[in-house]
């Protein structure tokens, strides 16, 4: 038994030493992820590397799950050290980080955003409920005698007649980007239980409703317009009748050529996200990868350039490009989680 201890004491050593020596073989923090929290990160790391101490970090716009799928690939100069997310992990992506031997994560919750629809200022004012939208993008609707049929919907008008009279054509993100899955949970769910033939759905068979919600339309009426944001932005400027799905801060940088849809009564503001009356109001998060903390140069001071007050505090420059700061109190213990390095046991949400 003792030999046998022993044995797997020195196999872990070796990796170790071996993963360490390969980590240290790269000088460059590298970066995926989410699509929102893109330009966020890409602004701290420029803020970081103008100190000239390290090398600016590499960040890369793979999607939220995409992300973690290269985060959760395991330990050493080969994967990422930070991943971007536009939702909280998952139990299944937690669970494959352990399996890949990933067991120190670090989650930083950096603010908030809003998911917005939103469409050129030369096109129609869109003033739209989370049960119009579930109406004009789900695969199957209730058809008149509360049977699901194949969406018959081409016209929003054909949703709404209060709806322009204009052809559904809504640009959103991939099924590998947080940002659908929250467009899912924040717009399809909440308007599929608006639905009373839906409604009794989830009560009888919670398995069936949650297909129905989760199904987005693929007759051409819902386009996946990949990870790029900015360039759903410049499509809607070419196309005013077209729709695009993103998060808040693009509709703000972009606030000169494009406008947000009105959802329920509410249009998407800098204030309305934070006080959370607008429903489309969303966290955003930060992943960092404990064990390459003293393998991956700089790691700690980016860490520590991500939470500091000039970063995300409520007059931060990340608030200036649309982030929506925490509220002072739960900031504070953000921070202290954080700078402690502590590690989460598993998904916090």
């Amino acid at each position: 038994m003792k030999t046998k201890f022993l044995t797997s004491v020195a196999a872990f050593a070796i990796a170790s030493a071996t993963m360490a020596g390969a980590a240290y073989a790269r000088d460059q923090i590298r970066v995926v992820g989410s699509s929102t929290v893109y330009p966020f990160t890409t602004a701290v790391a420029e803020q970081f590397g103008k100190a000239g101490t390290f090398k600016t970090p590499v960040v890369e716009s793979t999607g939220t799950g995409g992300g973690f799928k290269l985060f959760c690939g395991g330990v050493g100069a080969d994967h990422p050290d930070v991943s971007n997310a536009s939702r909280a992990i998952t139990k299944t992506e937690f669970e494959n980080c352990t399996k890949a031997g990933v067991d120190g994560i670090i989650e930083l919750k950096i603010g908030f955003d809003g998911l917005v629809m939103s469409n050129s200022k030369s096109g129609p004012d869109f003033k739209l409920t989370r049960q119009q939208v579930f109406l004009a993008l789900a695969k199957q609707v209730p058809g008149a005698d509360g049977q699901l049929v194949d969406n018959p919907y081409k016209n929003w008008s054909d949703v709404d007649p209060s709806l322009p009279n204009e052809k559904i054509e809504v640009l959103g993100p991939p099924p590998t980007s947080g940002t659908r899955d929250s467009f899912l949970e924040l717009y399809m769910d909440q308007g599929a239980r608006k639905i009373e033939t839906l409604a009794a759905l989830r009560k009888s068979d919670v398995k069936a409703y949650d297909v129905v919600w989760k199904s987005i339309r693929e007759d051409g009426a819902y386009i996946d317009a990949g990870e790029n944001d900015n360039l759903i932005v410049q499509k809607l400027e070419a196309n005013p009748q077209a729709v695009g799905i993103f998060g808040f801060s693009f509709l703000e940088e972009n606030a000169s050529s494009i406008k947000g849809a009105e959802i329920e009564g509410v249009i998407p503001t800098f204030e309305t996200v934070a006080d959370g009356s607008f429903d489309g109001a969303r966290p955003l998060f930060v992943y960092f990868k404990k064990q390459h903390i003293d393998v991956i140069p700089g790691m700690k001071e980016f860490i520590a350039e991500y939470v500091s007050d000039a970063a995300i505090g409520e007059d931060g420059y990340l608030s200036a490009k649309g982030l929506v700061p925490l509220p002072a109190e739960e900031l504070e213990k953000v921070k202290g989680a954080v700078n402690a390095l502590e590690t989460i046991s598993g998904p916090t949400s």
